[in-house]
């Protein structure tokens, strides 16, 4: 029997948690309610979960607060939920660390959806995934950079960073075609998958993060094409 992916759900609405919960066990997901953020923290080394679906507006610890604690730790993906649709609030979550964003109130195919996207990307068990019959290491290097997608580790000037998987991903991706010109779109595409739900802001806002960990070098860089999108350049 397969295990069952784990969803943390955090809302402080428990009608809003306990309809979360009943449409993601209908999708064979085990689910955990948490009211508030400092329960939701100490919940995570005990339930283990898989993914954790965050609201915004708690009490006390709120949930900006919650993600940025969460990413201090682990790269556990995180799914916001707010009633805040301003492109601000969007983008201070996805800067904060976030893997996508829903505005509430919500379809619920459309948030089951948004979770079985996330966890794809992102799943705890990767073991699921049919292995190659000889494993190939995925790695590019640049002066100062190493970045390898098999262990999902990034050495910058002799240090290993702390990057999300996205952010790795996405790096990883554009320096492997390098001086190629990829589109906003396109990145999303591979990225993110076609049937993600969202913006190509989310695209921008995983560069400057990337940007803020990684400075350019004389011999490659990260450079913004002005309409279309990045590309990845080497001298």
């Amino acid at each position: 029997m397969a295990v069952k992916q784990k969803i943390l759900i955090v809302d402080d609405d428990n009608n809003i948690a306990e309809l979360i919960s009943l449409y993601l066990t209908k999708e064979c997901f085990d689910c955990r309610i948490e009211n508030d953020g400092e329960s939701a923290l100490a919940a995570i080394p005990v339930f283990h979960p898989d993914l954790i679906l965050l609201d915004l507006m708690l009490p006390g610890m709120d949930g900006y607060e919650v993600c940025r604690e969460v990413r201090h730790t682990s790269n556990l993906p995180i799914i916001m939920l707010s009633a805040k649709g301003e492109v601000f609030d969007k983008v201070l979550g996805l800067e904060l660390g976030a893997d996508d964003y829903i505005i509430k109130p919500f379809d619920s195919k459309e948030l089951v959806a948004r979770v079985k996207a996330v966890l794809r990307r992102f799943s705890s068990t990767p073991a699921a995934a049919p292995e190659p019959p000889a494993r190939k290491i995925l790695m590019v290097e640049y002066p100062e950079l190493t970045i390898n997608l098999t262990d999902y580790s990034v050495v910058y000037r002799g240090e290993t960073l702390d990057m999300p998987p996205k952010e790795l991903e996405l790096l990883y991706f554009l320096a492997s075609s390098p001086n190629r010109v990829f589109t906003r779109e396109q990145l999303l595409d591979h990225i993110w998958g076609y049937d993600y739900v969202g913006d190509t802001r989310t695209v921008d806002v995983h560069i400057k993060r990337i940007r803020e960990k990684i400075n350019d070098s004389p011999d490659w860089s990260i450079a913004t094409v002005w309409g279309i999108g990045y590309k990845f350049v080497v001298s």
